[in-house]
């Protein structure tokens, strides 16, 4: 039942990976433009070079979809393309990560997340 579970919610994720591409593909970019772009949010991993706590925090709001439809959704509203592909990058990135198990961050581990153990637990 787990196991159908995590296949229901990667299939969830890689449908919300697809809307960021479709929303994209709205945009006047570039093609070259998304996979350029895509993995930008993980620089708020700079974070934990301070500590744990302040790594997940940081990366946590860099990685939270409401964010990401929230400045999509401004973007929209006042016709700025940079922010809008800002909120497009940021909401395909986060479905990309799920897809692939790194969800939000415990501030005990970066390996700690909601989605589960990233890993073998050491």
């Amino acid at each position: 039942m787990m196991k159908a579970m995590g296949n229901l919610i990667k299939l969830e994720e890689l449908e919300q990976f697809l809307l960021s591409i479709l929303l994209f593909n709205q945009l006047d970019y570039a093609w070259w433009v998304l996979p350029v772009s895509i993995l930008l949010p993980d620089v708020s991993m700079i974070g934990y070079l301070v500590n744990t706590k302040i790594g997940a925090w940081i990366y946590n709001l860099f990685h939270h979809k409401l964010l990401a439809v929230g400045i999509l959704l401004l973007g929209f509203w006042l016709n700025n393309p940079p922010l809008t592909l800002a909120g497009v990058i940021l909401f395909g990135h986060s479905a990309m990560d799920r897809i692939f198990g790194y969800g939000l961050k415990f501030e005990d581990n970066f390996k700690n997340t909601h989605l589960g153990w990233i890993g073998k637990k050491d």
